[in-house]
């Protein structure tokens, strides 16, 4: 008998899912002539509550994704039963694959999701940019700081319309990517993936990074390029100790005129798609539990629409690391009244949320807000229309000759030139020389590199000596000292002409901290191992000491910054960027990089910034030299530049005006060169203790030897504002400075007022 009813329920079944899916609301989904909230409408109502929950969850591809030695999809029983009703998306797959295999194999992917459930949602692949694609068989560029030490926001943004591209190409749709937190402190291992200490420097190269990787928006529903998410909401970069996953304490003024405006940026500017909320807490409140944060500060005061994703597994761990939430499923729902739409790899969070429904059905209407921002994205990327990638215009896109070009020129404005003391650089390749390489940051491919530069003049000797540590993945250790190594290196030296030397950090000795003993971050700020002693030992020689310093966190180099005759601070360049580096030695382009961060002398300093307040200045330490080692903004050039005839177009500004700041550089020295031109303000008196200084623009220009170019700015009332007493907005009348120069420690200032 019950074989009888099989027949009849599902006939029922098929013709009221015909019909809902051709008139919910009297209109089709599929219709691409509908808005998109119309489109977004008329498929939410179809859809069961395990599926909506569905479109709340993202796994990872390392849970059953790959291809087989054919290049065919490969899906996990596990896989396959996520996507009997579909999924918001999936991250990295085929990221250890080349270009093409993974357009195939997305392709393929996407084909099964959208055939796999019901109503043919595709499938959000996810990708992240800290090196250009994070995935085989990309271009490969600098790390964010690296392009935050350009101060050249086209130039970055160009970079990123290359991720972009790329991403796209290989069946990518959304990045976590950029970081538009704050890097204060050195220790925090993370500290490469942002741009630096700075709110305005911060802010030019995060909107720069979205508009350039989601094609000014106009790339995303054309498929040319990927949707952004900015992160982590907020403050992540300020970890106590600079410790990952340790509490954040941040003051309200501070987040306020601070931390926030990047991120502000990034959504009423540049349009991001997503915001990632942080890891941490913020003064207590969880982020992944602060509606205050989430929607109070993101959609209600910004008007942010995207989705938010949490981070990895974060929303459960309210419960078993934040310990805010009394159980997996009141964490769940903090997450959700929060604002998080999307729970990123858990299984444990939003997972629970049908069965929650049963006994709370008010929840599924935060489950609607939030599949409604999830299907807008998948809409507004043209995935239902356009969900798979032409495989013919990969090989072309990817790891294009101009995209090869674009990371060498972004390192060649990247490199900061912190010394050349007795003008040691240029080197002159037409001049015969022999140069040993030496130190632990000497690649395999060094040697060749420098070759390709300079031809047959020049003749080279490479060294690496010794490791900084073991290169164990979790926690690596330090190596113990290699008197032998040091040794040979010593003995190259003495023969060569020059030494260049490779020192400061690597990937081992500065990356994030993950769960289950994984370590990352540093408790002091000192170059690792011998490399003091290698540099002191070398420069006895008496031979000349060039050192080009690699690093992913900012070091304290007082000894390299003693002994060394001339220092490149290259950090972590492309896969070009030894042979950048050479160009740069040997004067075929002038360095132009300034720092994105202050070097202090020491990490007893921190918190040490330069735009903290006047009255932390006031007292130094017994025993250690005042200031930093340089400053935030500093850079060198193998030309030399006069700034002179600093100008405003008035000394009084109104609620109502704005104010020209002209001023004339010249190139004084004998070689084309690039300078950064920096304008900070000072506010002199304010009702709350104010920042010494701030920098409010910046311009990068090129002088011919001799050449000299009228700069202009303009000083806006919105530049001057802050958070006053009753923490809201003030323009305060009273006397500001502004600061013209090189750098934030050296310029030219003349005085405004404004007033009321």
């Amino acid at each position: 008998m019950k074989k009888l009813l099989i027949l009849p329920i599902l006939a029922i079944y098929v013709l009221v899912h015909s019909c809902a899916e051709s008139s919910s609301n009297g209109k089709d989904y599929k219709d691409a002539s509908l808005s998109i909230d119309e489109r977004v409408e008329a498929l939410l109502p179809l859809m069961s509550l395990e599926e909506k929950v569905a479109q709340m969850r993202i796994f990872h591809a390392n849970i059953g994704v790959k291809s087989d030695e054919n290049g065919k999809l490969i899906l996990s029983e596990r896989v396959v039963k996520k996507l009997k009703i579909g999924i918001a998306g999936i991250k990295n797959p085929g990221e250890h694959i080349d270009a093409v295999a993974a357009a195939k194999l997305n392709n393929e992917l996407q084909k099964y999701i959208i055939e796999n459930n019901r109503w043919g949602i595709p499938a959000l692949f996810v990708t992240e940019s800290y090196n250009g694609v994070d995935a085989e068989g990309c271009t490969k560029f600098g790390r964010p700081i690296a392009s935050a030490a350009s101060f050249n926001p086209e130039l970055v943004k160009r970079q990123w319309d290359v991720v972009g591209r790329e991403a796209r190409l290989r069946g990518m749709h959304m990045c976590h990517s950029p970081e538009a937190d704050l890097v204060r402190d050195p220790r925090f291992g993370r500290m490469s993936e942002a741009f630096g200490e700075d709110t305005y420097l911060t802010t030019q190269m995060v909107t720069s990074a979205i508009k350039g990787v989601q094609g000014d928006y106009e790339g995303l529903g054309n498929g040319t390029h990927i949707g952004a998410v900015a992160k982590h909401f907020a403050g992540y970069g300020q970890v106590l100790g600079g410790s990952n996953f340790a509490a954040i304490e941040i003051s309200e003024r501070t987040l306020i005129d601070e931390i926030y405006p990047p991120f502000e940026a990034a959504v009423k500017d540049a349009q991001t798609l997503g915001v990632m909320a942080s890891h941490g807490d913020l003064n207590g409140i969880a982020s992944h539990g602060n509606p205050a944060l989430l929607t109070g500060v993101l959609r209600d005061d910004w008007g942010f629409n995207g989705y938010v994703v949490s981070d990895s597994n974060d929303i459960a761990r309210l419960y078993y690391f934040m310990k805010v939430a009394e159980s997996p499923e009141a964490a769940a729902l903090m997450g959700l009244e929060a604002g998080i739409d999307i729970d990123l790899y858990a299984e444990d969070s939003y997972a629970y949320l049908p069965e929650m429904v049963k006994t709370n059905p008010e929840i599924e209407k935060l489950i609607d807000r939030s599949v409604r921002r999830v299907l807008r994205t998948k809409f507004i990327l043209g995935l239902f229309d356009n969900p798979y990638i032409d495989i013919p215009e990969v090989e072309k896109g990817v790891r294009a000759a101009s995209s090869l070009a674009l990371a060498k020129e972004s390192d060649l404005e990247s490199v900061i030139l912190l010394k050349n003391e007795n003008e040691v650089l240029p080197l002159n390749k037409n001049k015969s020389l022999k140069i040993a390489l030496l130190g632990p940051l000497v690649k395999e491919n060094t040697k060749a590199m420098f070759e390709s530069v300079t031809g047959s003049n020049i003749k080279y000797v490479a060294e690496k000596g010794f490791n900084l540590t073991d290169g164990s993945k979790g926690a690596p250790n330090l190596l113990e000292k290699d008197p032998k190594a040091i040794a040979k290196m010593v003995n190259m030296a003495k023969g060569a002409d020059v030494a260049i030397l490779f020192l400061g950090g690597d990937e081992h000795t500065s990356k994030e901290a993950f769960f289950n003993k994984a370590l990352g971050d540093r408790a002091t700020i000192d170059p690792v191992g011998a490399q003091d002693e290698l540099i002191e030992k070398i420069k006895a020689t008496g031979k000349p000491v060039i050192v080009v310093l690699k690093h992913r966190r900012t070091l304290s180099i007082n000894v390299i910054a003693e002994k060394a005759d001339a220092i490149l601070d290259t950090w972590d360049l492309s896969e070009f960027g030894d042979e950048s580096t050479a160009r740069i030695i040997f004067g075929e382009v002038s360095p132009s990089g300034k720092l994105p961060v202050t070097v202090p002398r020491s990490i007893g300093q921190m918190p040490f910034h330069y735009s903290m307040k006047e009255i932390n200045y006031k007292k130094g330490y017994l025993f250690l030299e005042d200031g930093p080692i340089y400053s935030f903004g500093y850079g060198l050039s193998y030309a030399s530049f006069e700034y002179s005839d600093l100008k405003l177009s008035s000394n009084e500004i109104t609620p109502y005006s704005e104010i020209e700041v002209s001023v004339t550089v010249k190139n004084t020295g004998k070689v084309k060169a690039k300078e950064v031109v920096q304008m900070y303000i000072k506010d002199e008196i304010g009702s709350v203790t104010r920042p010494d200084k701030e920098l409010k623009a910046f311009d990068k220009i090129e002088l011919n030897p001799g050449e000299a170019k009228t700069v202009t700015f303009k000083i806006t009332p919105k530049m001057l504002e802050f958070t006053g007493l009753q923490m809201t907005k003030v323009l305060e009348a009273g006397d500001y400075t502004v600061k013209v120069g090189t750098s934030s420690s050296t310029h030219i200032e003349t005085a405004f007022k404004l007033k009321k």
